[in-house]
Order: C-alpha cells, then sequence, then structure tokens
C-alpha cells in the first residue's frame, strides 16, 4: 500500500533529479531520458509508488490515428499537420494502417480503444455497423478528417470532395471537352463523393457520366493501364478526371508515349495537388486540397475537446483548383 507521505519531492530527490523532471516523467515520458526513467520508477517501486498511475497518465496523453494507406503523400502530409500539433502539447500518436479494408478498420478501431485513448482521429466517415457500435460508446472525443460535413456529430474537418469533383469535371468541360472519363482508384467514401460531383457536372451539360473504378491503390503504373482500358471502353474520351495525381501522371506518361497531344488531344486533371504532379511537364492540373492545414486544425480542435476548452467542431478548410498545363 502506497505511503501517504511520499510525495515528488521525496522521490526527486531519491532518483537524483529534480521534481519537475519527476513531473514530466509523469506527464510526458518521451521527453526523459532512458536512464532517467529508469531510476524514475526504480524509486517509484522501492517507495511503493503505484507505476499503475503513471501508466494511466501515460495513456491519456495518447491519441489514435487511422489512415487507408502508409504510401501516399496525402496522409504523410496529414500526419505531420497532427504531429505538429499533439508533439508540443505532450501528446503520443498511436499510428494504425488499414489498407482500405472496412473489416481491417473495424477490427484496429477496436483494438485502439482498449487503450486508454485520450482522442481519436478517422480518415474515413464510413464505418461498418460493429466499428459505428464501438465509437458511439466511446467517451472521447472523435474526428473525421479529409471530407467536410456539417451535419456529423463528430469533429469534422476538411472539404467538400463532392464540390471539388463538379468543380474541376465543369473546368475540363469549360474547356472545350464532352467526352470526361472519371478515373477512380478504391471507391471509398471521398471517391464516391467526388465521382458524384463529376457526375453532376456532366448531367447539367447534358453529358453522360463514364467512369473506371479500378478498387486499386492509387498509383502512377494503374494510370497507364486505366487510359488504355478507357481508350477501348470509350473511344471518343477527350478528357479525364482523376482520384489522385499519381493516377494522372500515369496516365500523361502513356499519352506521351502514344503521342496523344495533352491537353490539345487528351485534358488531364488530377487531385490533391501532390509534388509528382508539379514535377510533369506540362505541370499537372489539380484540385489542390490543404492535407497538412487539416491534421493540424483537426488535432488542435481534439485537443481543445479534450481539456475542455471552448472549440468549433466542424471546419470547411475548402480547396482550389490549378488547371497547370494539361486542360
Amino acid at each position: 500500500m502506497r505511503n501517504q507521505r511520499v510525495t515528488l519531492q521525496d522521490i526527486a530527490l531519491l532518483a537524483d533529479v529534480t521534481k519537475m523532471t519527476v513531473s514530466r516523467f509523469l506527464r510526458t515520458p518521451e521527453k526523459v531520458s532512458a536512464e532517467t526513467r529508469e531510476r524514475i520508477i526504480k524509486v517509484m517501486q522501492e517507495v511503493g509508488y503505484p507505476l499503475e498511475e503513471a501508466e494511466k497518465l501515460q495513456q491519456s496523453r495518447r491519441i489514435g490515428i487511422l489512415v487507408p494507406s502508409f504510401n501516399n503523400q496525402i496522409f504523410s502530409d496529414l500526419l505531420a499537420g497532427i504531429e505538429s500539433v499533439t508533439s508540443q502539447q505532450g501528446y503520443q500518436t498511436l499510428v494504425v494502417n488499414y489498407d482500405y479494408s472496412k473489416e481491417r478498420e473495424e477490427e484496429h478501431i477496436i483494438n485502439l480503444l482498449t487503450y486508454r485513448l485520450a482522442g481519436l482521429i478517422l480518415t474515413d466517415s464510413v464505418h461498418t455497423l460493429k466499428a459505428e457500435k464501438y465509437l458511439n460508446a466511446a467517451a472521447i472525443p472523435i474526428a473525421q478528417v479529409m471530407d467536410f460535413d456539417q451535419s456529423s456529430t463528430r469533429i469534422s474537418v476538411g472539404f467538400d470532395n463532392y464540390q471539388a469533383g463538379y468543380d474541376m469535371a465543369a473546368a475540363l468541360l469549360a474547356s472545350g471537352k464532352k467526352n470526361v472519363v472519371y478515373f477512380g482508384s478504391m471507391s471509398d467514401a471521398r471517391d464516391k463523393k467526388r465521382f458524384q460531383g463529376y457526375s453532376q457536372a456532366m448531367l447539367n451539360n447534358k453529358l453522360t457520366p463514364q467512369q473506371i473504378m479500378p478498387n486499386k491503390v492509387s498509383s502512377v503504373s494503374i494510370g497507364a493501364g486505366m487510359l488504355t482500358q478507357a481508350m477501348q471502353m470509350y473511344p471518343q474520351i477527350d478528357a479525364i478526371l482523376c482520384t489522385n495525381d499519381d493516377i494522372a501522371v500515369g496516365v500523361l506518361q502513356e499519352c506521351l508515349k502514344q503521342n496523344i497531344q495533352v491537353p490539345e488531344q487528351m485534358a488531364i486533371s488530377g487531385f490533391h495537388g501532390l509534388d509528382i504532379g508539379l514535377a510533369t511537364t506540362p505541370e499537372m492540373a489539380s484540385v489542390i486540397t490543404p492535407r497538412f492545414e487539416i491534421g493540424k486544425v483537426a488535432a488542435e480542435i481534439l485537443l481543445n475537446k479534450i481539456n475542455n476548452k471552448p472549440t468549433t467542431e466542424h471546419i470547411n478548410l475548402h480547396y482550389r483548383l490549378s488547371l497547370g498545363g494539361t486542360i
């Protein structure tokens, strides 16, 4: 049983550190050297100070994050934005990847919630019924990012994927193209909203929406194959709206290989404004999205909620169109 007379100052003296160092160990152990942590833990064990209290304090400063892919600049930018806030305020992040699988996401949500998380950040808005049950029962703040949903009961920080798809499709049509095909990827919720926006722009111009949806993670290599498939399915194709810049770069490379003039014969747009699109010649048209800012703002709101500070819970950070040299 703990000796009630033992104080943090007592532990500090016995471990030959300052009281501030002991306090820092209890709040943010990662900021204390391994040697110092070992000395403090040894003293706590000797005087009977319950280490489970330190463990609870550490666990309560953990933020869980679920991303669908580690192999995409989109989510590395998002995580950098989150870490810019959490690391400064002494919170640790637990990041897991579910490879666009709803079943794996469900499993990871359940596993993460077994920890004493302070909060959770999700990159999708559609989950399995079982995952929703666990999320609704969790007594912690939860944020959903990369899409904006004003009606969500959770923190929502992102941009309007539907409107972004609509606006870029409208830009392609305004350039004089008529046979615009949408190149999707994994058919996740954000991908579907972009396609819906594109479809509405096509219908508004009395044109038929057309798509290629491979259900594969976006990459340069699948972009080239998608162009070949689209030219067989839709011989009149003269423009392509891609759900990601890497697919768009693959399309551009294949056009150059086949001597298809861009944008005269084929207009191309990507999505997200990734570095790979900025390095092409001509420069890739794209929907520029604020991934770092989304992560940063979502983390700020989440920590405000955790610390019972007043905060807004729904923020639309918008996007902008860049027509580059491919439209």
